[in-house]
Parts: structure tokens; sequence; C-alpha cells
């Protein structure tokens, strides 16, 4: 029985931060909040490269409703991940014990190369915040744009 228990516990070890971080539940986004699929919603498309988003700055109005299309043009997986610098750096620590961490969140995604996602996001809160890939080094070699909500 004890050599049952060991391997099952050895089976479930490397799932463990995955089943963390998928079950990571957020009850407010610094950001905004999801967006409602049957409201309207202003279109902006940001391509993903190595290393940088195009565009990299966008202005929107608090209150207002964006579908982020998202386009990984790269050779590499990117991520976008929208929150606060504080908040990202954070992140972006806990991605470099867990490099392969998939993000299950409504205010995140990884892309594969020629993949595309949509991320339906309300900014119901003005300020700065950023989108960046959290996915090691990616961020400190300038992968990193800015929301400016007004």
């Amino acid at each position: 029985m004890k050599t049952i228990k060991l391997a099952l516990a050895l089976v479930a070890l490397p799932l463990a931060p995955a089943f963390a971080h998928e079950n990571h539940a957020h009850e407010t986004f610094s950001a905004g909040e999801p967006g409602n699929p049957q409201r309207p919603a202003r279109t902006i498309e940001i391509v993903m490269n190595e290393m940088d988003y195009t565009p990299s700055r966008i202005e929107v109005k608090r209150g207002e409703q964006i579908r982020f299309v998202l386009r990984n043009v790269g050779k590499e997986d990117h991520e976008f991940l929208l929150a606060t610098p504080k908040e990202n750096l954070a992140h972006a620590e806990v991605m470099k014990k867990h490099p392969h961490m998939e993000h299950d969140d409504p205010n995140g995604v990884r892309l594969a190369p020629s993949k595309t996602a949509e991320i339906l996001w309300k900014f119901t809160k003005a300020g700065t915040f950023e989108f960046s890939c959290l996915i090691p080094d990616h961020r400190d070699y300038g992968m990193v744009g800015h929301v400016t909500v007004k």
C-alpha cells in the first residue's frame, strides 16, 4: 500500500504547479473585468513577434470594452497578460520556476507560433496598465505593452 501511495504522489508532483495556477481564482482584476459578449466592443489587433507587440501602446476610455485579437507571428510561444506592472513582475518570478505554465485566466493567454486568440475585456478602472509576455526572459527583452485608461 505504501508503494502505491508513493507512486501516486510521485506521478502527481509535477502536475501540482499547473493545477495550482489553473485553479487560481481572481475575485477582482486590477485592469477591469472580463467583457460581456452581448455588448459592443472595439476590436484591437495585437501582433506578437520576437520580442515585441504591435501596437505596444493603447488608449481606451474608462468603461470601454475591447476585443483583443492576438496573433503570434513569431517563432516561439508568446503570452499576453493584462495586469499592473507590479503584478506582472511578481507573476514573472513564478514563471521562472514554472516556464511551461499555462494561463487559464480571462486576462491572459499563451499562444503557440501562428496561432490566434481573443480576449474580451472591459476597462472599469482609470490608470496605466500593462500587457506583457511572462515566459522567462521575454519581458526582459522588451515584450511589454501599455494600456492607458482615461
